[in-house]
């Protein structure tokens, strides 16, 4: 009896469902040589909720991600300075000697050269190649978008396979235990029966077997549990701490596998940013076809020099000139780029449809991954429930003498192997129904409403693009 109770808690745990005397799948107790996994009562149990709004606000990769983002914005602001005025300011100083004659008179004189000058150039026409580059660099910026949330997506998914590792191994850990414990009885019994006759010293050797063999299994559990420890404290970045059981994300599953595939073809942000990407690619043949075009450009300058010819002498020049400059020919170079850009603009255009394809088949894999951990999980059920009554007949059996202890031995391992085969099951439930609305492009804070504040990158996007000066980012560095 005691052997199936610490078994079902830690299926009912990993499951979802309270099960009487271990609440949330409490860690505490499950301490590792130098690991504490949990503490003995803490205040609230980590959800899988929680955990993943965690990851969304200081996974590295999430939150570099997003500085890339705040960077390609600046692009935007790099492309529209072509629309302005570009303004320099110069001045210099120096010493002249001249000594000579002029008009029949010695000259013997030192002057001091120096001035100022300011400049302005503005463009007012370049064949289009501004308007452009600001259309190539905005593309730009939304296709990183959709990278940066396809990155989120990946992000969230990779927790919750943390998380659900981690109740997994410790629900596994727990049997294994349990099952240590369980031929540790069952060799007691074996070795008392043996003292008086009723066995032989082989079925004294089949029980210390089974039961090196089940603590080098516990070792392996614990090895394991370690392992999911680390990958989520990468993942999420913190230790997992008295974690809650997972749930399946069943609500956001669209109702059908072709619904699923219609909204992944929609909404996915690999195909979104190759859309954009197709874009860009456009609209750099349109920067190469606009070389091709003449540039007007107008300049300013006013200019104060002293000393130009004579001791004391000063003036102020100022002059506006317009210019036009026609492209002719330059040896063939912006043809093969033009005709290089296009060719370019195909092969984002066929990318398009390999992603497509991509997305696709992610959709229909998780689909049908989802079904069959299902059934899975109701198979496993029916066979751990098979299993125990086996075990009890096989053990009634042995008493009479009908069952050997390899008997015993074999369905008690049964058993074990069928409950562990469940807490898979119901860990692959849970994961894969993530993975459903992953693969359709939906697992993001803001559609799974998980709580907590989500990042906006229009909002770097407006404090940038129109900027005119300054060297420090919106944040203050």
């Amino acid at each position: 009896m005691r052997e199936r109770n610490s078994a079902t808690r830690a299926e009912l745990a990993l499951a979802g469902f309270a099960a009487p005397g271990l609440g949330r799948l409490a860690l505490a107790g499950l301490s590792l040589a130098g690991l504490a996994v949990a503490s003995a009562a803490p205040a609230s149990a980590e959800t899988l909720e929680s955990a993943l709004a965690r990851a969304y606000r200081a996974n590295p990769v999430l939150n570099a991600g997003r500085a890339g983002l705040r960077a390609t914005d600046e692009n935007v602001a790099q492309a529209q300075a072509g629309y302005r005025p570009t303004v320099n300011l110069s001045a210099d100083i120096g010493i002249q000697q001249f000594q000579g004659r002029i008009s029949g008179q010695q000259l013997n004189n030192t002057t001091r050269p120096g001035g100022a000058g300011l400049t302005i150039n503005q463009n007012l026409f370049d064949g289009f190649q501004t308007n452009n580059q600001t259309r190539r660099a905005e593309s730009n910026v939304l296709s990183t978008r959709e990278s940066l949330r396809a990155t989120e997506m990946n992000t969230l998914f990779s927790a919750a396979q943390a998380y659900m590792n981690v109740l997994r191994d410790t629900a596994n850990l727990e049997l294994q235990r349990n099952n240590v414990e369980v031929l540790e009885e069952q060799l007691r019994q074996t070795r008392d029966r043996f003292n008086v006759g009723e066995v032989t010293r082989t079925d004294v050797a089949q029980a210390e077997a089974r039961l090196a063999g089940a603590r080098s299994s516990v070792s392996t559990a614990e090895s394991n549990l370690r392992s999911s420890i680390g990958d989520y404290r990468r993942r999420i970045g913190v230790e997992p701490r008295q974690l809650a059981p997972g749930r399946p994300l069943d609500r956001f599953v669209p109702p059908g596998l072709d619904a699923a595939v219609g909204i992944g073809l929609k909404e996915h942000p690999q195909i979104l940013a190759s859309l954009h990407a197709v874009d860009v690619a456009e609209a750099q043949v349109k920067i190469f076809e606009g070389q091709l075009y003449p540039r007007v450009g107008l300049q300013g300058a006013v200019q104060q020099r002293y000393d130009t010819q004579f001791p004391g002498d000063n003036g102020v020049t100022a002059s506006i000139v317009g210019s036009i400059s026609i492209p002719l020919y330059e040896g063939g170079q912006t043809y093969s780029q033009i005709r290089q850009a296009k060719e370019q603009v195909g092969q984002a255009r066929i990318n398009v449809e390999d992603v497509r394809d991509q997305v696709r088949s992610a959709i229909v894999t998780a689909w049908g991954q989802l079904e069959a951990s299902k059934a899975q999980v109701i198979a496993s059920q029916a066979q751990v429930q098979a299993n125990e009554v086996a075990l009890n007949g096989v053990r009634e059996e042995a008493r009479v003498g009908q069952r050997t202890t390899l008997d015993v031995l074999n369905a008690q391992q049964e058993l074990l192997n069928s409950r562990v085969n469940l807490i898979i099951a119901q860990r692959d439930r849970v994961v894969n129904s993530y993975g459903v609305v992953q693969a359709v492009g939906r697992l993001t804070v803001r559609f799974t409403a998980i709580p907590t504040a989500i990042y906006s990158p229009k909002e770097h996007f407006d404090q940038v693009k129109d900027l005119w000066y300054g060297v420090r980012t919106p944040d203050g560095r």
